[in-house]
């Protein structure tokens, strides 16, 4: 017997801008960034708010005061208290993952509307101590006479007081020993990705978000957000319009130095962020009147060495189009998560190399290569910013906007991910 499969649409989303990591935490955890998305998107919706059958959010550096985050949010939100919601984590494939989970229920019939999202708030991430302190505090706490506790005391050191950042630690492969920058630069020497190339990638990352934020193609994606001091943040504050090759060229690698391809201006942001779209069956957008965005067709994972992580997105967009015969020519738009720019020219390279495309992917010649004019049209993580939890929703959010603004039939979202993943999503025009 057939299983019968449903249709699935994305109908509508919203995110807040994506604000830059500076001193100290910023003005939202990842719950309030997930409030202030979510709180615009759902009263332009014509239902009511406990339609929803299930929330679902992405989200990697979950704070101690909000365990399940997409409980609290769901809550705060007014999604009732019967409402299900739970939290995901596959790391910068959480936000993805989310839509990806939300569309396989509906697709199968358990599910008929959900809300997905993703929220991060990186400039929240805490402060560790390290684990010789950790030791020392132990013995402290089990001292059972004050003679004990003096001569546990006498084993106080003073780099007990100087911390590690957890988002360092939580950035380097357990498995490799690699951070993330240093897989960036496996992949420029194995792809001969240099110096010049990285930098003016950025360069015209900043330049295409500038020009989107110019042009309004942002609008109906990006919702202000409210401070509680008052203080209204409107866009996404990391985009540089005025950057330049000259001050890109300035700037010394961070992670392979003095000869290494990935410095801080060729790098995603450490930013803060949420996004939410509504993921709803062919049934829920009729019972509501609803009018979808775009439908989506298909999805991927694919799991590769840690060390090449930044290849993910050829790993899993690729099984996509060999499913429905697509050549790069039959993908109108593209959006590829910069990790780092040197990353993303590898993917590009990487579909352009007939020897790989044999040997990893099974073609008998190259893929193909992209055209950078279909790439990220409107910036990416390199000009607004990679909240983890939060990039792989707000990619597919933007592509599904893209695909309307531009009467584009056919797209995938896709991105790579820490520990050695990949995500890809393919939306296709409304029929």
């Amino acid at each position: 017997m057939t299983h019968f499969k449903q249709r699935v649409f994305l109908v509508d989303g919203a995110r807040t801008p994506f604000l830059k990591a500076r001193q100290g935490p910023g003005p939202f955890t990842p719950v309030d960034l997930a409030v202030q998305a979510g709180r615009p998107l759902l009263s332009r919706q014509p239902f009511d708010r406990t339609a929803f059958d299930l929330v679902i959010l992405g989200c990697v550096n979950v704070i101690a005061d909000e365990m399940n985050p997409a409980r609290v949010a769901a809550l705060r939100l007014g999604l009732g208290a019967q409402m299900v919601a739970f939290t995901m984590q596959i790391n910068c494939g959480s936000g993805m993952q989310s839509i990806d989970t939300a569309y396989r229920y509906i697709r199968d019939g358990s599910h008929q509307m959900i809300l997905a999202g993703g929220a991060e708030a990186l400039s929240h991430a805490p402060l560790v101590l390290r684990q010789s302190a950790v030791e020392w505090f132990g013995r402290v706490n089990a001292s059972k006479s004050p003679l004990e506790m003096l001569r546990a005391m006498g084993g106080l050191r003073p780099e007990f007081f100087k911390p590690v950042i957890g988002l360092e630690r939580g950035l380097t492969d357990p498995i490799t020993e690699l951070n993330m920058g240093q897989t960036a630069e496996v992949l420029a020497h194995r792809f001969g990705i240099d110096r010049e190339s990285a930098d003016a990638y950025a360069m015209e990352s900043h330049h295409r978000l500038a020009a989107a934020q110019k042009e309004g193609r942002l609008t109906d994606e990006v919702m202000p957000a409210f401070a509680r001091d008052g203080t209204v943040y409107d866009h996404d504050d990391g985009v540089r319009p005025d950057s330049d090759m000259q001050s890109l060229a300035k700037l010394k690698p961070v992670f392979e130095k003095p000869h290494g391809k990935v410095t801080a201006g060729n790098s995603s942001q450490i930013t803060d962020g949420a996004s939410w779209v509504i993921v709803a069956s062919e049934r829920a957008v009729d019972a509501h009147g609803l009018t979808p965005l775009a439908e989506i067709t298909d999805s991927e994972w694919a799991a590769l060495d840690p060390e090449i992580m930044g290849l993910g997105p050829v790993l899993s967009a690729t099984p996509i189009a060999q499913r429905h015969g697509f050549g790069p020519e039959d993908i109108d738009l593209w959006e590829l998560n910069e990790a780092f720019a040197a990353q993303v020219l590898s993917c590009i390279a990487a579909w352009n190399d007939a020897e790989f495309c044999r040997e990893v992917l099974g073609y008998d010649a190259a893929f193909g290569r992209i055209d950078r004019d279909r790439l990220n049209v409107d910036g990416g993580a390199i000009s607004l910013g990679h909240p983890v939890g939060t990039s792989g929703n707000r990619i597919v959010l933007h592509l599904a906007n893209a695909m309307k603004q531009r009467g584009a039939k056919r797209g995938i979202a896709t991105e790579c991910i820490g520990g050695g993943l990949g995500g890809a999503m393919l939306l296709e025009a409304v029929e």
